[in-house]
């Protein structure tokens, strides 16, 4: 018996780089299960297209002209079936890869990125996973996250307290950058319980992926503390 194809993911690249772009879609091409269906040069001409291929995945640049990948991740993530975004950026734009996480961007990629990983990102964002390690996250958050003001973390506090004990527990796992299982070893929790108060916490807060929980327990303030 031979094992099933892999499906088919659908890629956009936005980059108002031509080169990249080209490289991109060269390196890209190699993988037999991704296919490039469109490629936009600003964040205007992204969305359009989405609207014309229904992609599965978004590579986004965040600095482009018209209109910038911030506020295409924000209008894609908006859309009804809405495509999964990889933001495609270098480490000195740290605070611009914080605002597309809270936008609904899976995850990023470095633009140095070796070939091999972008293509693995990809095919994990198409299944619904973020593409940030519970390592990276804790750096980026540390980095990045100023002391919110007074109405996101009143806005962050009241959200998260429609959880429930065990829930905000995890969730205060998520926000120390911890992974499920490290979260499930400090709870005496399987996996696989943790992944269902995961889904749970998700579906209260009406938000996309586990970095956002995050992103709304260090708004609250509560990233080393207890709820």
């Amino acid at each position: 018996m031979t094992s099933a194809e892999p499906p088919t993911v659908d890629v956009l690249i936005a980059d108002d780089d031509p080169l990249v772009r080209m490289g991109l879609s060269v390196m890209l091409g190699g993988a037999g299960d991704l296919r490039i269906v469109a490629e936009a040069g600003d964040g205007a001409e992204a969305v359009e297209l989405v609207r014309r291929h229904r992609p599965d995945v978004v590579l986004m640049d965040i600095r482009m002209p018209v209109m910038d990948g911030l506020a295409a991740t924000e209008a894609l993530r908006a859309m009804s079936d809405a495509p999964e975004v990889l933001v495609l950026t270098t480490f000195d734009a740290d605070e611009y890869v914080l605002r597309a996480l809270r936008a609904g961007a899976a995850g990023f990629a470095l633009k140095d990125t070796p070939p091999a990983e972008i293509v693995s990102a990809i095919r994990r964002v198409a299944q619904g996973q973020p593409v940030l390690s519970p390592a990276v996250m804790r750096r980026l958050i540390d980095r990045v996250v100023a002391l919110p003001d007074g109405g996101r973390r009143r806005d962050a506090e009241a959200r998260l307290s429609v959880l429930n004990e065990r829930e905000r527990a995890v969730a205060l796992g998520i926000g120390q950058g911890k992974s499920n299982a490290e979260i499930g070893e400090s709870l005496y929790l399987g996996v696989s319980t943790v992944k269902t108060h995961v889904s749970s916490i998700l579906t209260k807060l009406g938000l996309n992926n586990r970095v956002q929980v995050a992103l709304f327990v260090h708004d609250a303030g509560k990233p080393d503390d207890r709820f």
